[in-house]
């Protein structure tokens, strides 16, 4: 398979806040996460009408999802054949409102499994 191309524009590396957490009894797992704990992302089929991009525990268990802005690219992207590394990056509390509550750390990843030569390309003038 080729390697995907992230499209022009997207990080390789960002930081984001993890939705729906709150929603079919989710949060519950977020008890047992740590601050950089391992969390896979799965995108919704191509078909799917939602096009998210969802995190998962390694177990299998869903978090959450990723906010639309992200999920538009992310997704079709990792349906390419693009890879990731995800990490829990703060877990707050149930006082903590549910959108902030997970903020995960994804690196897309290169054929190779190392991070994208893109991270370390300078911003634009």
């Amino acid at each position: 398979m080729s390697q995907a191309r992230l499209p022009a524009g997207p990080p390789a590396r960002f930081r984001s806040t993890v939705h729906g957490t709150v929603f079919g009894g989710r949060d519950r797992h977020l008890d047992a996460l740590n601050p950089g704990d391992a969390l896979v992302l799965i995108p919704d089929p191509a078909d799917g009408g939602h096009g998210a991009v969802w995190v998962h525990l390694p177990a299998g268990d869903p978090v959450g999802y990723l906010p639309p802005e992200i999920g538009g690219w992310l997704g079709p992207w990792l349906r390419a054949g693009g890879r990731t590394r995800a990490t829990a990056l703060r877990v707050g509390s149930d006082r903590v409102p549910s959108w902030r509550r997970l903020v995960v750390d994804v690196r897309c990843l290169g054929g190779d499994g190392q991070a994208s030569s893109l991270s370390t390309r300078s911003p634009g003038p």
